[in-house]
């Protein structure tokens, strides 16, 4: 696809951009199709674009040597993806994979890393982004080992929705058993029981949130931890 052709408040990183700062960065940013299950990079990959998603969900994942994997966190319209190659060597600590299909923008990392050298507004937005995303994967670590999977499933759909803005979820349990690293047979077990209690539907390949406030209730503190951390740096998703 070719030069941006939507709103900059498409991506909250994006719409905190002054308007002059945005206007020098627009030229170089494409909108893109993010598919699900498109590799964005590989652990330990260059990374050569960065991409902020509007409506997609980026996960951040762990392989082992077993081949098993773990989601150590998320990027969806409230971030950018490839922030760790901001910190000197231009490569990405984790595996990138599309959750959640939708689009984004897209940039070089280059394009990223001399608007970011200038010491404006955009340096200010994606350090404290940094902190925010270090804030989520240590809270994610946290959650890992000490909630039941009906807390951190809880948990891990809100953060999804916070993200993709909105309560219809295309999610198959295949693919959250991978991201939670449990079997599905739990994840299944995990998702009848928030569905009895009235919070979720769960049809094929799809989850509905019937009730937000409900779920928050019923979820651990660890997602209230990463959005207040997130909101006191950069403000609210909205």
């Amino acid at each position: 696809m070719s030069e941006s052709s939507i709103p900059q408040n498409g991506n909250h990183l994006l719409a905190s951009l002054p308007p002059d700062d945005y206007r020098r960065l627009q030229p170089h940013l494409t909108l893109v199709e993010l598919p699900q299950g498109m590799p964005i990079y590989d652990a330990d990959g260059p990374v050569k674009y960065v991409y902020f998603p509007i409506n997609a969900l980026i996960s951040l994942v762990n392989q082992m040597k077993d081949g098993s994997t773990v989601e150590v966190g998320i990027v969806g319209r409230g971030g950018m993806s490839g922030i760790t190659a901001m910190m000197g060597e231009e490569t990405s600590t984790d595996r990138a994979i599309v959750q959640i299909p939708d689009g984004g923008m897209r940039t070089t990392l280059a394009v990223i890393k001399e608007e970011f050298n200038r010491g404006g507004a955009l340096q200010n937005i994606l350090l404290r982004y940094m902190r925010t995303y270090l804030k989520q994967v240590a809270q994610t670590a946290a959650c890992n080992a000490t909630h039941t999977m009906e807390k951190r499933l809880a948990r891990w759909l809100l953060m999804c929705r916070e993200h993709v803005g909105t309560n219809d979820i295309r999610l198959t349990q295949e693919f959250i058993s991978e991201m939670l690293a449990t079997r599905r047979a739990t994840v299944s077990t995990a998702a009848s029981a928030l569905q009895m209690e009235g919070l979720i539907e769960y049809r094929r390949g799809f989850i509905f949130i019937l009730d937000l406030k409900g779920l928050g209730e019923y979820s651990c503190e660890c997602y209230k931890v990463v959005k207040d951390e997130y909101e006191r740096l950069l403000g609210p998703l909205g």
